[in-house]
C-alpha cells in the first residue's frame, strides 16, 4: 500500500458492549487522507458509538474489543452534535480559542504571541464559516445561536491541527445557506489532506459531500460504498427506505381561519443585555388549528420569538395575546391555565430531563402540576400518549440516557401534550434525526394540528378551536408541513403568509436565495 492510500485511521472488527448488550458489532471503518467519509443511520444505530471510537472514548461502564489504528498518530478532532456541552459557559469564545492558540506560537518572541494567537484564531473561524468573527469573540457561549456554537467547536478542532475531524451531525438545526457553507468547508477541510468523518441524518448534506458512506442499524454496517452508487442503486432494504422517506412531508388539513387569532404578536421587539435588539416582529397571527412555521438562518431570532411567545424571554417589549388577552412577559408570572395553554418542546430533548428521573415520572408530572390530576391517572395518560408516539413502554421507564435522540424528541412531545396545551411551539423538532424518524413525527404533529386539546391520535375538534402548531424550523422541506410561513432574516420578519405561495413564490431576496440553496443540496452539488 503506498503513503498516499495509507489510511489516517481505521477501525477493524469493533463491538462495544453494555450491560451485555451490543451497541457496535463487528464494524470496520477505513479512513483515508483527504476524503470525506459518512456513516448514516437511524438515532441508536451505533454512528456516534464508532465516531467517537476514533477518538478512544467510548460510554461509560462499556466493554470493547476489536482495534482502532490511527497511523500517522496526531490529534482527532471532534465537533459533537450538540456543542454547547464542551464549551465552558463561564468563558468567552475568544478566551477558549485563544487558550488553543498561544502553545501554537510561544516560538515568537513574546510581544508577538498575543497578536499572532488572535490572527490564528481568526483565521480559524473564517475557515468555520463564521462571520462577525469579532462579535462573537466577545460572547459567552449561552448568548451564540446552536449554528455559531457548532462552528466554534469546529474552529477549536482546526486550530488542533487534527489530522481527523469526526463531525457530529455538523449540520444539525442550520438553515440551507449555512448547511451550504458547512458542506464547502468540510469540503475543503478535506481539500488539504484532513480526513472527514461525517455522522450524519441529513442525506442531503451526504450526498453532495461524502465520497464513500456507510449504512448503519442496530450497530451494524448492513451497506457501505461510494456515495454515488448508494443514491443510484442501493443494495439493503434499510438504505432504500432512508432514501424512500427523505423528502416526505405529510400534508396537512386546510383549516378553518377564524377571526379571533389563539395567539397574537403585536409590535414585539426583543433584545439581548437590554440593549442588543435582537427581534422585530411587527405583528403575526397563530389562528386556532393552524401551523405556522417560522423560517431563517442560525442567529436570525427564530428561537427568540418562540422563547418570547413561551415566556422564557422576558426582556422584549410589546405584547404577545393569548385569545386576546396579554400574556405576562415572564414564565414566573403566568398562571397555570396559561402555562398549560403555551407548551414549549425544545431543540436540545436531552438537556430538557432530570437524567436522575425515569422519563414516564417527567412525563406525567406534567400533568400533576398543570391540570392537578392524581399521579397514578397522570402515569396511565403518559403511558397512553407515550405509546400513540411510538416509543415503547419499557423505553419510557428508562432513565434519559438510555434513549436515543428521536426517542427523547418523543417524550418531549408527549410530555408537553400532558398539559393539553392551545399552543405547542415545536424548536428544531426533527433537526438532527434520521429520515424516518423525523417522517414519524411529522406523521404525528400533522395530525395533532387541529385536534381539541392536544390528545394524541383521538381526532378531536373541541370546544376551543383545534391545537395550534409554532413550528420554528431552518429546514423549507419540513416547513411545507405549514398552513403560513414567517421567514425571518438578521432579527426582522421579511416575508410571511400562505406557506404554499412563498414556498413557490418567494418575494424576498433572503427567501429566494434559502430556496435555491435548498434545491442545490438535494441535487447533491456544493455550489
Amino acid at each position: 500500500m503506498n503513503q498516499e492510500t495509507e489510511p489516517v485511521a481505521e477501525i477493524r472488527g469493533l463491538r462495544v458492549e453494555i450491560d451485555g448488550r451490543a451497541i457496535v458489532d463487528g464494524v470496520n471503518l477505513r479512513v483515508p487522507p483527504g476524503k470525506v467519509t459518512a456513516l448514516v443511520g437511524a438515532s441508536g444505530s451505533g454512528k456516534t458509538t464508532t465516531g467517537l471510537a476514533l477518538l478512544g472514548e467510548y460510554p461509560a461502564g462499556a466493554r470493547v474489543s476489536g482495534e482502532v489504528r490511527r497511523p500517522g498518530g496526531g490529534p482527532v478532532g471532534y465537533v459533537p452534535q450538540h456543542p454547547a456541552a464542551v464549551l465552558n459557559p463561564a468563558r468567552r469564545a475568544g478566551a477558549l480559542l485563544d487558550d488553543i492558540a498561544r502553545p501554537q506560537v510561544r516560538h515568537l518572541p513574546r510581544a508577538q504571541r498575543r497578536t499572532a494567537a488572535r490572527a490564528l484564531v481568526l483565521r480559524a473561524l473564517s475557515d468555520a464559516q463564521l462571520p462577525d468573527a469579532e462579535v462573537v469573540l466577545r460572547r459567552h457561549p449561552h448568548q451564540l445561536s446552536g449554528g455559531q456554537q457548532q462552528r466554534v467547536v469546529l474552529a477549536q478542532a482546526l486550530l488542533l491541527g487534527a489530522r481527523v475531524i469526526v463531525a457530529d451531525e455538523p449540520t444539525t438545526g442550520q438553515d440551507a445557506l449555512t448547511k451550504g457553507r458547512i458542506v464547502e468547508q468540510l469540503a475543503a477541510v478535506a481539500a488539504r489532506g484532513i480526513a472527514v468523518v461525517l455522522l450524519s441524518h441529513d442525506l442531503d448534506v451526504v450526498r453532495a459531500l461524502a465520497d464513500e458512506v456507510l449504512v448503519m442499524r442496530a450497530g451494524r454496517v448492513v451497506e457501505s460504498g461510494p456515495a454515488v452508487r448508494l443514491w443510484t442503486a442501493p443494495r439493503h432494504e434499510w438504505t432504500r427506505r432512508l432514501l424512500d422517506e427523505r423528502r416526505a412531508v405529510p400534508p396537512v388539513a386546510t383549516n378553518t381561519i377564524r377571526n379571533q387569532p389563539t395567539l397574537e404578536v403585536r409590535d414585539l421587539t426583543a433584545v439581548h443585555d437590554r440593549r442588543n435588539v435582537v427581534l422585530r416582529a411587527p405583528r403575526l397571527v397563530l389562528h386556532p388549528g393552524e401551523c405556522l412555521a417560522v423560517v431563517g438562518r442560525s442567529g436570525s431570532g427564530k428561537t427568540t420569538l418562540a422563547r418570547c411567545l413561551a415566556g422564557l424571554h422576558r426582556e422584549h417589549d410589546g405584547e404577545v395575546l393569548l385569545d386576546g388577552t396579554p400574556l405576562p412577559r415572564s414564565l414566573r408570572h403566568r398562571s397555570r391555565s396559561q402555562l398549560a395553554a403555551v407548551q414549549y418542546v425544545f431543540q436540545d430533548a436531552r438537556a430538557a430531563f432530570d437524567e436522575h428521573r425515569p422519563v414516564l415520572d417527567q412525563v406525567a408530572r406534567t400533568a400533576v402540576r398543570l391540570r392537578g390530576i392524581g399521579e397514578r391517572a397522570a402515569r396511565d395518560e403518559a403511558s397512553a400518549t407515550l405509546h400513540r408516539l411510538g416509543l415503547p413502554a419499557e423505553a419510557a421507564l428508562r432513565r434519559p440516557g438510555a434513549l436515543s435522540g428521536g426517542e427523547l424528541r418523543r417524550a418531549a412531545l408527549a410530555r408537553a401534550l400532558l398539559a393539553r396545551p392551545r399552543v405547542l411551539i415545536c424548536d428544531e423538532v426533527t433537526s438532527g434525526l434520521d429520515t424516518v424518524t423525523r417522517r414519524g413525527i411529522l406523521d404525528v404533529l400533522a395530525g395533532l394540528v387541529g385536534e381539541g386539546d392536544g390528545r394524541v391520535g383521538e381526532g378531536r375538534a373541541g370546544e376551543g378551536g383545534g391545537l395550534s402548531l409554532v413550528l420554528v424550523t431552518h429546514d423549507l422541506d419540513t416547513a411545507r408541513l405549514a398552513h403560513r410561513l414567517a421567514v425571518l432574516d438578521a432579527g426582522e420578519v421579511v416575508e410571511q403568509g400562505l406557506a404554499q405561495r412563498i414556498l413557490t413564490e418567494p418575494r424576498h431576496p433572503f427567501t429566494i436565495s434559502l430556496l435555491e440553496t435548498t434545491e442545490r443540496l438535494e441535487a447533491g452539488t456544493r455550489g
